[in-house]
């Protein structure tokens, strides 16, 4: 821990004052010396349970303070904070003992329970490896493939990419990014995985097969930053720049794209970024359909090119690209970079804070249910090590090892797996030469799944050193030898002796990071210190005081350790570096002949590692995370306990000393570094992706495999609408049309709404009617043309009270709504055929709105023409837009059985919950709550529904009475988005009416580019928002300028003026 070196002295203190101080002002402690150990109670209760940096200014202060009593007094004072935060300490890991229990309880019962539901013996191939398979398709092939070349992988894999035009999206959305001149380190967002994405677009958009890359992220217009972050575009700089301007397309390759979103003027940290993310889905929404759009009149034949997968990197873009690939139905990849679980159990075992305090502070919360939801929608989980498998993603309700290998073996088989989808991750590291793996996904495309692609690096530019400081050539006329970098003398400047070899560090300050044992393990041991020089590269500072406290703490206690172990002249540590020095950096450690140390307690993956051993130095790095996987590959180093500084100390001076090793590891790092470089990363990215099952609109695609035109194609045309309706009868009846014999019925009904969708004839009677329909709709549907958009999706407890509210809203803007100018969607948990008889109830019309969003946003209806005989028209395109995951009766029967369960439990012998057989649809299984107070909380079946790899999207509505469970890519909102990309409603034109709280997707309903109306006084007693995991404050902001309070008891002219106010409509 940091400033633990303070601990000694303190200790004296306590030792040394007690003689001089009378009995009657000794402290309590001084008095109960005799049966209390000091030394003791400071190694087992700080140094090794305790952040001290508060309990150090404390000691400090108290050190400086002149009289003994007062002295006394403070230190006593600190003695009693301690045994409180050991108490408090105590009290958590009880507390954390009982939740893990509960969760392994928990785990294991939804695993029998899974099984059970699946109702078939384990296999043989079902007790096989966890992870050891590397293809759906059959047992390992490892062991069996011949080792081939990278040349002829090379040519297979250019032969298998040639010919195709791949658009990729990728997201990462706090810190600061950039293409050039990084600045890392600048804060605590701005770290190594700004380096990798940027890194990652720029090798992906060189590849062979892929057009276009763009990198979208926040845009920052901020005078705290440099005015290049608030760019909107910025074209990264090809790798290979000579082969890739012959290929060049108008539009293509890499490029960073900044959607705003957030305060406009303000650098905000990734932890208040949360309520924002749903404005960047809607903008990203915007740049993808533009972009795809401009490329197929590029390369597309006139027809939108949407992109091959939506990658997100972190948790707050895994939300984001959860919501865009359900958007656009498209397929996903994630990449965690670190995990909130993993850090709140970290948290945890400090014991220094509670669960609620780490909420506050790191909406740890939020960004688990974030990593949850982008388990659920992601085909590729990208991963570094098989530790982030075996101890990180294991914490997570939607991810268990074993149950996800009884999955995997019944898929084999061809086996159902009853609507149950795990993630599967396979780490390749583990299974030898990623080329053997590569070349096994090139011959057998395997199933979807999730797997593990380790990351990669550019090598090309690399030329190691293999002269020393003595032995370097002078140069000649001919050939004058190169300047030394500027950084090289900013660094030997330190050093009384720079040529002795170079010991590097390369992080910023930050406990984590482990720097002070590695500079105490260096101080202690003296033969390190006569034979190697240390530099400490901690990121850029201008001064102390301007650090954060965290890293001013560690920072001071560095300087404080080389002033004890007399280091100067021996230890570098540079106020300033650029990005672009770092290579330069690993060339000077190189070629004195110096030794890469990461000692950080934990290391995620470690590509400082991986930079080092491209250039010719050997490392030492912990034996805890990534480190172990890269080390197995490279072989080029020692791997140590980060705890342990003789261990650290032990590894170095090897290294330094034994020269032969030192040459035996340099030579195996350069060897296998191609390993993970980013064009073999780039290579086995791209090979899963196309292992994927490719999803995109549907509505596009026509009998033969073509699309047509968005703009042109007479699909969007509503002529046909009057014989769709015809058909749609039973939405109306609630009988769903005797569905045990409507076989028939059902393909009438999907040949009639494709046959709308796509523009031509299939009915006779259309003739006589299209002419009519022509004058009276045009082209497109009725919302297509409107101005304005205005959504109803207040969530009262009866019929009257919503039918009010809509009533006011429909007043208010009467004049809009007659003139054709405003159109109207209602969005509510109800059926198509509650929504009739409501309208019935309301003397409402169906033609007095555009569209329908029902059953929580599992169904679309639009209003048709023939209002005689069914006045809603059902989007099939929208289930193939929402059908992803969806488990389908499997999921049906798999609730039906925690239903009875639920009412088993219930001692009365009354029946909580029922299923509503008269409501359900193919994509929403609704049941009746008869007691609300009586069913577990939202978040309880979320969590057992992972549990029990189920996905699906669980709402509680109409204030707990009633539950929806539909497609885990359904929802009202998404429902808005979908309207936006298939008829190209502005979104920015959209208002939505809501309460002051509502079913359980309210939460939805409230963030994005639209604006959103709060009515105050409805729906204010709703109690499904009161067991949250995390506040509403952290997903959607209390103000801004897209959210407008109205008054409580309003009337339809405060509704009217308070959209006027804001300048969304003129008076």
């Amino acid at each position: 821990m940091a400033g633990n070196d303070w601990i000694n002295s303190y200790l004296e203190a306590i030792l040394d004052v007690g003689p001089g101080l009378d009995d009657a002002k000794s402290s309590l402690l001084l008095r109960e010396r005799g049966r209390f150990s000091p030394t003791r109670y400071f190694v087992e209760q700080v140094i090794t349970g305790f952040d001290e940096t508060d309990l150090h200014r404390s000691w400090v202060r108290a050190a400086a303070t002149r009289s003994p009593q007062e002295r006394n007094t403070r230190l006593e004072n600190m003695c009693w904070r301690i045994w409180n935060l050991a108490r408090q300490k105590k009290q958590h890991e009880g507390e954390e003992t009982q939740r893990i229990a509960k969760r392994r309880l928990e785990r294991d019962r939804g695993r029998r329970e899974a099984i059970a539901d699946m109702s078939e013996d384990l296999s043989e191939g079902e007790k096989g490896d966890i992870v050891s398979d590397i293809s759906a398709h059959g047992d390992s092939n490892r062991g069996r493939l011949p080792r081939i070349s990278s040349v002829d992988a090379m040519e297979t894999w250019a032969s298998f990419q040639k010919g195709k035009k791949l658009y990729i999206v990728l997201i990462s959305l706090h810190g600061l990014i950039r293409g050039e001149n990084m600045e890392l380190g600048r804060d605590s967002d701005t770290g190594g995985q700004v380096k990798y994405v940027v890194e990652l677009a720029r090798a992906l958009g060189s590849m062979p097969g892929v057009y276009r890359v763009d990198l979208l992220t926040r845009q920052v217009s901020s005078p705290e930053v440099d005015w290049s972050y608030g760019e909107p575009t910025e074209m990264l700089t090809p790798t290979n720049s000579e082969s890739f301007m012959e290929e060049m397309g108008e539009s293509s390759g890499s490029y960073i794209i900044r959607i705003p979103f957030g305060p406009k003027d303000k650098y905000i940290q990734k932890e208040l970024l949360w309520p924002y993310i749903p404005e960047f889905v809607d903008g990203a929404l915007n740049h993808i359909i533009q972009m795809s759009k401009v490329l197929g009149e590029q390369i597309g034949d006139g027809q939108p090119v949407w992109p091959v997968a939506i990658h997100g990197h972190y948790a707050d873009a895994g939300d984001a690209a959860a919501l865009l690939s359900g958007s656009l139905n498209v397929p996903m990849l994630f990449t965690g970079h670190s995990l909130g679980r993993d850090k709140l159990e970290q948290l945890l075992k400090q014991g220094r804070i509670s669960r609620d305090e780490i909420n506050t502070t790191y909406k740890i919360m939020r960004r688990i249910e974030a990593e949850e939801l982008a388990l659920d929608a992601s085909e590729i989980v990208i991963t570094s090590t098989r530790q982030e498998i075996e101890q990180q993603w294991r914490l997570y309700d939607g991810f268990d090892p074993i149950l996800e290998r009884k999955l995997r073996a019944r898929i084999k088989r061809n086996v159902s797996c009853y609507g149950r989808f795990m993630p599967r991750m396979v780490n390749e590291l583990e299974l030898g030469r990623i080329w053997s793996v590569l070349a096994d996904f090139i011959f057998h495309v395997s199933s979807q799944g999730k797997r593990i692609i380790p990351p990669g690096m550019e090598f090309h530019h690399i030329v190691p050193h293999d002269g020393d400081m003595d032995g370097e050539a002078e140069g000649n006329e001919d050939h004058p030898r190169s300047p030394d970098p500027p950084i090289w003398s900013e660094i030997m400047r330190f050093f009384t002796n720079p040529r002795k070899p170079m010991i590097l560090a390369l992080a910023r300050p930050d406990p984590k990071k482990n720097i002070t044992t590695l500079v105490e393990a260096f101080g202690k041991c003296r033969p390190l210190r006569e034979l190697a020089n240390l530099t400490l590269i901690m990121g850029n500072r201008d001064g102390i005081d301007e650090m954060s406290s965290t890293s001013a703490s560690v920072l001071l206690s560095i300087l404080k350790l080389i002033d004890k172990y007399d280091l100067y002249g021996q230890v570098a540590y540079p106020k300033h570096h650029k990005q672009s020095d770092v290579p330069d950096i690993y060339r000077l450690a190189a070629k004195t002949k110096g030794v890469f140390i990461n000692p950080a307690f934990i290391e995620p993956f470690g590509l400082t590692l991986i930079e080092a051993a491209a250039y010719g130095l050997p490392i030492v790095a912990t034996k805890n995370g990534g480190p172990v996987d890269i080390h197995r590959v490279l072989d080029n180093g020692l791997l140590v306990d980060p705890h342990d500084q003789q261990s650290i100390a032990d590894a170095l001076l090897k290294l330094v000393a034994d020269k032969q090793l030192w040459a035996k590891c340099r030579q195996n790092g350069l060897k296998n570094i191609h390993l993970f470089s980013w064009p073999e990363h780039c290579k086995t990215y791209l090979t899963k992706i196309a292992s994927c099952k490719p999803r995109h609109p549907q509505w596009q695609r026509t009998d033969d495999g073509t699309e047509n035109s968005d703009t042109d194609s007479p699909g969007d045309s509503l002529r046909d609408i009057q014989d769709i309706s015809l058909n749609l009868k039973f939405s109306l009846d609630g009988d769903k049309n005797e569905e045990e014999n409507a076989g028939d019925g059902r393909s009438k009904l999907e040949n009639a709404v494709l046959t709308w969708s796509k523009g031509f004839v299939r009915d006779t009677r259309k003739a006589g009617l299209s002419e009519k329909s022509d004058q009276n709709t045009g082209k497109f549907p009725t919302l297509r043309r409107r101005k304005h958009l205005f959504v109803i999706a207040v969530d009262c407890d009866t019929n009257t009270d919503t039918l009010e509210t809509t009533g006011k809203i429909l007043e208010a803007f009467e004049k809009e709504r007659t003139e054709g100018s405003v159109g109207f969607i209602f969005s509510t948990s109800m059926s198509i055929s509650e929504v009739h008889s409501f309208l019935v109830l309301g003397g409402l019309s169906p033609s007095d709105f555009d569209a329908f969003i029902c059953n929580s946003g599992s169904d679309l209806y639009y209003s048709s023409l023939n209002l005689e005989d069914s006045p809603f028209v059902l989007d099939l395109y929208y289930h193939s837009h929402i059908e992803y995951r969806w488990g389908g009766e499997g999921l049906r029967k798999s609730l039906v059985r925690s239903v009875a369960s639920i009412n088993e439990k219930n001692s009365e012998n009354e029946r909580i919950i029922v299923e509503n057989e008269q409501v359900l649809t193919e994509y929403c299984y609704a049941f009746k709550i008869q007691k609300p107070g009586m069913v577990p909380p939202v978040k309880e079946l979320r969590k057992l529904m992972r549990i029990h790899a189920l996905r699906c999207h669980v709402i509680y509505c109409q204030n707990g009475t009633k539950l929806n469970v539909i497609p885990i890519m359904a929802s009202r909102s998404q429902a808005l988005r979908y309207l936006y990309v298939r008829w190209r409603v502005d979104l920015s034109n959209v208002v939505v009416f809501v309460g002051e709280s509502g079913d359980t997707d309210y939460e939805g309903l409230l963030g994005g580019v639209h604006k959103t109306v709060i009515l105050k006084g409805v729906c204010a007693n709703n109690q499904l928002h009161a067991n949250r995991n995390y506040p509403l404050s952290d997903v959607v902001p209390s103000e801004g300028p897209n959210i407008i309070q109205v008054t409580e008891d309003c009337s339809n002219s405060d509704i009217r003026s308070s959209l006027e106010n804001a300048g969304f409509l003129k008076g």
